[in-house]
């Protein structure tokens, strides 16, 4: 059977108020028989970490534009955005770029 992966995820930036203000979350993903990648983690994060205004997180399957995805202090675009396999103890970062009231 597959080991469940623990990970740190970061919000910052404006993007911890979607999650009741919380910006580090120290999360031990469920056993599944694929590896998680950061499409399947995106869809866990909004069922069980997300707490309002899902569209301001989310577009799609993907984060909304405006969202800044670090995987170990790397752009998530040089790791292969939501194809990126999570490996046991990264860190992924959301930072919110988007301001306003």
């Amino acid at each position: 059977s597959k080991i469940s992966v623990a990970h740190c995820f970061y919000f910052r930036g404006g993007a911890e108020l979607l999650f009741d203000g919380v910006k580090k979350h120290q999360v031990t993903l469920p056993c599944q028989p694929e590896p998680w990648d950061i499409r399947n983690l995106l869809k866990w994060i909004k069922q069980n970490l997300l707490k309002e205004r899902p569209e301001l997180f989310m577009q799609g399957e993907s984060v909304r534009p405006g969202i800044l995805v670090l995987i170990n202090d790397a752009d998530w675009e040089l790791m292969g955005e939501l194809d990126y396999k999570l490996q046991d103890q990264d860190n992924v970062l959301f930072i919110s770029t988007l301001h306003g009231g």
